[in-house]
């Protein structure tokens, strides 16, 4: 479907573009965008909350992986000559080159659901470098980055987003909010990075493994899930029932037995990658 910019939304790029201009105006609200900040937006389609946020930061920068949109935005946007795009991969893309006068980022943006999840792990990545994000997703990921041990969406998403932020999900938005309307419910989550992690792991790369291990045999009690790993005396030396199942675990307690994991194995396997697969 095609808007008054003649751009047609592309299925291969998960595009829902954003025109109800309550639901933005009330973004940008949460938002509450200064002059100073440092301000990136992903994905700025056709420039709906862009163009609120540089009526306030006319230094936005924005990343946006669809070239045809960029000559869009260049027309749109032409007098603020401060306004600079990045033609890239969300996905590959070092946010960390952006920090400027040591100003950590704020994030925004409309995130394709398509890549949301991977995208979410790889800005996890570069949290030391970012002050918030504020992101609209399916409601689903919203639901899932903010579970909590023994919620059906709880699971490796919020875990370690946990890990690095504060998850405050804000408000749901619905589909007609969008054009083309999507088949799914929104939500607007902000995350906010630790200033000093709650429960630092010894190593990251371990923590990473156990959790991706224990949810890709989510249904088995912790015995079985994590048997490769760590053994039922170990689990028991930590006060963890083996019994239990990986989703009634807390953040603190997959650490614990990271840490276990990590100092029980050769020092040269460690590593401290954030990977999502």
């Amino acid at each position: 479907m095609s808007n008054k910019h003649g751009h047609q939304a592309r299925k291969r790029f998960g595009q829902n573009f954003l025109h109800d201009p309550g639901v933005i105006e009330k973004i940008v609200r949460s938002i509450n965008p200064k002059p100073d900040e440092t301000i990136v937006e992903i994905g700025p389609g056709l420039g709906a909350l862009t163009e609120e946020i540089l009526a306030v930061n006319p230094r936005l920068q924005v990343v946006e992986l669809d070239r045809d949109l960029i000559p869009v935005l260049r027309t749109k946007f032409f007098n603020y000559p401060e306004f600079e795009i990045h033609e890239a991969d969300a996905l590959k893309f070092d946010f960390a080159s952006l920090v400027q006068n040591g100003k950590p980022l704020r994030i925004i943006g409309n995130l394709p659901y398509n890549i949301s999840t991977p995208l979410i792990f790889h800005l996890l990545e570069q949290a030391g470098v970012v002050k918030d994000m504020h992101f609209m997703l399916q409601k689903e990921v919203v639901q899932r980055l903010a579970a909590v041990a023994g919620d059906n969406h709880y699971g490796r998403l919020g875990i370690m987003a946990q890990y690095f932020c504060k998850v405050q999900p804000l408000f749901e938005v619905g589909p007609g909010a969008f054009r083309p309307a999507p088949k799914v419910d929104s939500a607007i989550v902000r995350l906010v990075p630790h200033e000093t992690l709650p429960y630092p792991a010894k190593d990251l790369g371990t923590l990473q493994a156990v959790v991706r291990t224990a949810f890709n045999a989510r249904r088995k009690t912790l015995r079985k899930a994590l048997a490769g790993m760590v053994s039922v005396e170990q689990l028991q030396s930590l006060g963890i029932n083996d019994g239990l199942r990986p989703e009634n675990l807390s953040l603190a307690e997959f650490v614990q037995i990271a840490d276990l994991v990590f100092d029980s194995k050769p020092a040269e396997q460690s590593g401290q990658e954030v990977s999502d697969d």
